[in-house]
């Protein structure tokens, strides 16, 4: 097995709908190790995101919000399996700047 470690995602900005930021590719297991938001705006911004498609129960921020003129970086360990997706949206479009880091482990 190798063990890839990579950015996953971004930096990018989020729109205000949840949209799939994400997707574990065929024989692989991502692990999940770090979620940044940066707000370069004036006002705090609300940050959710989710493992599988967006819903009260699959999200790890929900509503979360980010401090005008901050990053955030979240140290988690999330064992995402083949397929699974990760979504993420803002408070307010184009406004909060999201990067996904993690290792992918291809299978087999």
């Amino acid at each position: 097995m190798a063990r890839i470690p990579k950015r996953l995602y971004g930096p990018a900005q989020l729109s205000a709908v949840a949209e799939t930021k994400y997707t574990v590719p065929a024989n692989t297991k991502t692990l999940l190790r770090q979620v940044g938001v940066s707000n370069p705006s004036a006002s705090p911004v609300d940050f959710t995101l989710s493992i599988g498609a967006d819903a009260a129960g699959t999200r790890l921020f929900d509503g979360l919000p980010i401090p005008a003129d901050s990053k955030q970086t979240f140290h988690i360990t999330e064992t995402l399996e083949e397929g699974e997706i990760v979504q993420a949206f803002a408070g307010t479009a184009n406004v909060l700047v999201l990067t996904l880091n993690g290792d992918e482990i291809v299978l087999g």
